[in-house]
């Protein structure tokens, strides 16, 4: 196994690139994965791995999943030093594991949205932590997909981490136009609902998920757009009982995904 001391490796430098930049992963078509968990739920889910680096120490902590690592990288794995590993972690504190991925293989919004299926759609969320925890959560309750229209970027490493691996289960589309996607959930007869704080809006316990559906959630601190929630077919609400008139973006979409998955 080749071992690598120097920050002028080639596998370095394109690691570093990719962690710092979103023009260098979108350039490759390749992104960063840190930590023994989100390394093996990629090789778990067929991720394409370009090769793997793993400090000295956690070969010796790590010995039957590097072997995992190591087959799905096809034997590109490398053997860096400790200070080479802190210096390419995006944590306080790493276990000294990364994979560079291929990027996931894109899928056209025809093919995504089905029938009858339950759909999340972020309009220009930009907190990565928002994005990945919805993504988590749309993998746990089975949202057929995430669409995302102008928000951050989804290879982003802390949108990754945020996802705990949920990423490589949950369909997704980045860089969607709303109104196409809004186009497309009409043509397949799929009800969209805004998401807003509204009086006037329907209340989510009383929306009818029980076909295919689709519900928009807006940005962090401007919520939808009057323009965007429009264009939806109807809005919906989560009524407060508190002193509160509004959520996180991501708490909100969990409650929501809940409610359309639950019957």
């Amino acid at each position: 196994m080749n071992f690598i001391s120097s920050r002028e490796n080639p596998n370095i430098k394109l690691c570093q690139k990719l962690l710092s930049s979103k023009k260098y992963r979108k350039e490759y078509g390749m992104f960063v994965l840190e930590g023994a968990r989100l390394c093996l739920d990629a090789a778990g889910e067929g991720v394409p791995f370009e090769f793997v680096l793993v400090s000295s120490g956690a070969f010796e902590k790590n010995p039957d999943e590097l072997k995992i690592l190591e087959k799905s990288s096809g034997g590109r794995i490398f053997e860096i030093s400790p200070d080479l590993a802190q210096k390419l972690s995006d944590t306080g504190s790493t276990q000294g594991i990364f994979a560079v991925c291929k990027t996931l293989d894109k899928k056209d919004i025809t093919s995504t949205i089905c029938n009858n299926g339950k759909f999340i759609v972020l309009d220009n969320l930009q907190d990565p932590g928002n994005v990945g925890t919805i993504i988590r959560t749309a993998d746990a309750v089975g949202i057929s997909a995430v669409l995302l229209c102008g928000s951050c970027e989804i290879y982003n490493p802390k949108t990754i981490r945020s996802t705990m691996g949920s990423l490589f289960r949950v369909p997704f589309i980045e860089n969607c136009d709303l109104r196409e996607v809004l186009d497309e959930f009409k043509k397949k007869g799929i009800i969209s609902y805004a998401a807003v704080v509204d009086f006037d809006a329907v209340s989510l316990t009383e929306c009818d998920f029980s076909g295919g559906c689709a519900v928009v959630i807006g940005n962090e601190g401007r919520g939808l757009p009057d323009e965007d929630a429009g264009m939806c077919d109807k809005k919906l609400t989560i009524k407060m009982k508190g002193s509160i008139d509004s959520l996180n973006a991501a708490m909100a979409a969990g409650i929501i995904m809940w409610e359309m998955t639950r019957k």
